[in-house]
């Protein structure tokens, strides 16, 4: 619950390199994330070449984080089945991954910003990710130089309904 309860958005990092072990360790945490059907149906980028990480920089409109960031995490879905209930299998199994991710940077002392706002072709082709899979999300991956204060949340009763709405 820590980790939970102390994860902040990054948007701010140190130009301080990250150790192989610790991006092994967030690694590792999205490959044993759950997935639908247990598919596994995913595959994780980690930029740290500085001119793959400028292109992804533009990718995400030039949002000053993602030029900042040591690394990257890029997520990409190997699958575009949408299961039963309507979900693309690709965005819950990569949102429910990448969130592993970034609770165990926070448990490391790194920060992440998930980003949605970028241009996936773009980040794509800057990767050389082929066709028929695609980029769902990414996230700048480093040593925070801001402690953000937390956001504020609603209660417990605005966001549960007990066995009815």
């Amino acid at each position: 619950m820590e980790a939970i309860k102390t994860r902040r958005s990054i948007r701010k990092y140190l130009p301080k390199p990250i150790e192989q072990e610790k991006l092994d360790r967030v690694l590792e945490a999205g490959r044993l994330a759950p997935s639908a059907q247990n598919a596994q149906n995913w595959k994780f980028i980690l930029v740290r070449d500085p001119d793959k990480l400028k292109l992804l920089y533009e990718a995400a409109y030039q949002q000053p984080h993602m030029g900042e960031a040591p690394a990257a995490i890029v997520c990409c879905a190997t699958s575009d089945r949408v299961m039963d209930c309507g979900q693309p299998v690709a965005t819950v199994n990569l949102s429910i991954a990448l969130s592993y991710m970034m609770l165990e940077a926070r448990e490391l002392g790194l920060g992440t910003c998930w980003l949605g706002h970028f241009r996936a072709g773009e980040a794509a082709s800057a990767l050389g990710v082929p066709d028929g899979v695609t980029v769902v999300a990414l996230t700048p991956l480093g040593y925070p130089a801001e402690d953000p204060e937390p956001r504020p949340r609603k209660t417990l009763p605005e966001v549960v309904g007990y066995d009815t709405f």
